[in-house]
């Protein structure tokens, strides 16, 4: 694959209270013709995250054209597992309903985070997602034991399919405790009762490596293929995106040399690029994602040219 990057599109700038910083795992949802809404996870002061979205036309993408005022979804109550921030993540469409798994995050003492998946629907009155429930759909378990988060959830065959980060330990460093996660699979009837059997979609490559998030899955023909991002403590301490195929859906190949995309010599995407999102517009193939700082510099977008 070959990515042509056709540049930035935005980053939160103390626009409101409630979208202070950060522009995150960005979304794009057609809404008609060329036009395209894109989500995203956007900081207040107190850098909490709040879902949002913006509008921007697939003829010159790389030009916002309104950025809508108010936030789609919020911090939970105070106590909840969404208190510190609600992300969107994974929006689907089942029988006229939109659904939108995100992460909710809480913020941890001994570490750093406790994060859980979380459930909402779109409401169009209140232009707004509201939540299913106050607690979580996907969490810890007495079997699995630490956080989830980053959701890509697809309906196909009558059945959910999620694809979500799953963290399997964490390590005492010198600057701190080190949450080591790699990618799970797990299946719904419902999208709120989830058969999780621990079924690893994605496993670490090696001993360097020990964060994987935000799984995209797009099915081409018989074939599935994966985008997400990954760190490691060797030669790449800050993300890359990196690329998978599969069969089934379930055990995936990694084919990271194949991806065709990396940081910029210099600029907002130069020290990292993360948080995929790839989707299909009049036969060509776009990737939006994030760059510097998990988000702190917004996010852009790319071409793919050749596969």
């Amino acid at each position: 694959m070959r990515w042509e990057k056709l540049g930035w599109i935005f980053c939160a700038d103390r626009h409101f209270d409630w979208m202070y910083s950060h522009a995150m795992i960005p979304i794009a949802e057609k809404s008609d013709g060329d036009l395209y809404r894109i989500y995203f996870s956007s900081r207040d002061k107190f850098n909490r995250g709040h879902g949002a979205y913006l509008e921007i036309d697939m003829r010159n993408p790389t030009e916002v054209i309104r950025v809508h005022d108010k936030p789609v979804l919020e911090p939970g109550a105070l106590g909840c597992f969404d208190d510190s921030g609600a992300l969107p993540n994974s929006i689907v469409m089942v029988d006229g309903q939109k659904l939108l798994f995100y992460t909710g995050i809480n913020l941890g003492v001994t570490v750093k985070i406790r994060n859980s998946i979380g459930l909402a629907e779109w409401n169009e009155l209140t232009h707004r997602f509201e939540r299913c429930f106050e607690g979580p759909v996907i969490d810890r378990t007495r079997d699995f034991p630490h956080f989830v988060a980053t959701p890509e959830v697809i309906y196909e065959d009558a059945r959910f399919r999620a694809w979500f980060t799953s963290c399997v330990f964490w390590e005492p460093h010198s600057d701190g405790p080190r949450h080591y996660y790699r990618l799970e699979y797990a299946e719904s009837k419902d999208g709120i009762t989830w058969e999780r059997n621990g079924t690893v979609a994605v496993d670490f490559q090696d001993e360097f490596e020990y964060a994987l998030g935000v799984p995209r899955v797009i099915r081409d023909g018989d074939v599935y293929k994966m985008w997400f991002c990954s760190r490691a403590t060797a030669d790449c301490p800050t993300y890359r995106i990196r690329y998978a195929i599969s069969n089934d859906g379930v055990k995936w190949v990694r084919h990271d040399d194949d991806i065709g995309i990396d940081v910029s010599p210099s600029g907002w995407d130069s020290q990292m690029i993360c948080y995929p999102f790839v989707f299909d517009h009049r036969g060509i193939r776009y990737m939006l994602y994030n760059g510097n700082d998990y988000g702190k510099t917004g996010f852009g977008i790319a071409m793919l040219t050749s596969a």
